[in-house]
């Protein structure tokens, strides 16, 4: 049967022509194709297709293409592979998080001299921290590790005049009529190294310097020190309604003197009735449960009351005698640096030839 030859609409005259194309060339084997019959073609014009002016104007706009399905396709694969490689990708290692401390005697660090107490007669306050750091053991000087805010919380909280140097400490009663102890005398690496029975026998021990230096008040340097105190009085920690920051309860206060001592004066010839408590914020680099500002706040009512009081007693530093002391401890430092230094060499001596 002939095949019908393509047609094409032509823009300019409107009609249907035939276009050539491969099937209208004959193959070499082929018989020519026989013309159809008049009558044949008459029933064909019934069909033809003719454009007029009006539907040429008026025709459809073509509806947009449909998406390519390549497209999605490769955006597929491509999501697909990205979440195939990042779970085949092994992922970084965590970073190493610090264990957890335990409890080290004694021993552990009996190559680090305490630290000693700053205290003298009747100071406006006493600061008490934990006990000393390694690295405030071999400084020899009270919060010495760089990472530690004490000396800048002092500052910003208006106890001293200009950010002191851990060199520094032993010049606080002279210039700022304040003072410094710890709970536990010995050095470690921190406090989780240290025992509830250490703790308990420091409550007692600072119990006994405050009743005989007679500070107006202490400030506890930490949450987990007035815990420790609390649980020595009361068997117990504190409860959240039991704590709270700053000043504290007049029956919480320290060095009083038991009710079967007698009753004791202080400086102005009235009964001692103990030091004041004020607790604070650990000034400790590690203590990131709150913000900088959070403890500057808790910090600062502190330094006011130390200010108002300094005024009324008309206190007026010493900076000849804070000089002197600075000196001398300086000096002091260095030979107990060369002790450490002597020490270390001959443990190491010692183990080698173990």
């Amino acid at each position: 049967m002939p095949r019908k030859a393509p047609t094409k609409l032509d823009p300019e005259e409107g009609t249907m022509k035939h276009v050539p194309s491969n099937d209208d060339v004959s193959e070499p084997d082929e018989m020519p194709a026989t013309p159809p019959s008049a009558s044949f073609r008459a029933q064909l014009t019934k069909y033809t297709y003719t454009q007029t002016a009006g539907t040429a104007n008026h025709l459809p706009a073509p509806a947009p293409a449909p998406a390519s399905p390549i497209t999605a396709i490769k955006r597929t694969r491509a999501t697909v592979r990205a979440a195939v490689e990042s779970v085949s990708e092994p992922s970084p290692p965590p970073k190493k998080k610090r264990k957890p401390s335990k409890y080290a005697g004694p021993a552990e660090y009996a190559h680090l001299l305490p630290l000693v107490d700053i205290l003298e007669p009747n100071l406006i306050c006493v600061f008490v921290g934990t006990n000393p750091g390694v690295q405030t053991a071999i400084a020899g000087h009270a919060y010495a590790h760089p990472s530690n805010h004490f000396w800048k919380l002092l500052h910003s909280s208006g106890l001293t005049d200009r950010r002191l140097k851990p060199e520094e400490d032993r010049s606080l009663p002279a210039q700022y009529c304040m003072g410094n102890t710890n709970i536990v005398d010995r050095p470690s690496r921190d406090a989780a190294e240290l025992s509830k029975e250490e703790t308990a026998a420091g409550t007692a021990n600072l119990e006994a310097k405050f009743r005989k230096y007679k500070p107006e008040a202490v400030c506890i340097v930490g949450k987990g020190i007035w815990e420790a105190i609390w649980r020595y009085r009361h068997g117990k920690n504190p409860s959240k309604k039991d704590f709270k920051y700053g000043w504290q309860d007049e029956e919480h206060n320290m060095g009083k003197t038991p009710d079967d001592a007698g009753e004791e004066l202080d400086e102005n010839g009235k009964v001692w009735k103990g030091s004041r408590v004020f607790v604070t914020t650990s000034t400790s680099g590690l203590a990131a449960s709150l913000k900088p500002a959070e403890k500057e706040a808790i910090w600062k009512p502190f330094g006011e009351w130390v200010q108002r009081r300094r005024a009324e007693r008309g206190f007026k530093p010493r900076p000849e005698k804070a000089q002197e002391v600075i000196d001398k401890t300086g000096e002091t430092s260095a030979r107990s640096a060369n002790q450490l230094d002597l020490l270390e060499l001959s443990l190491i001596t010692a183990s080698s030839e173990s």
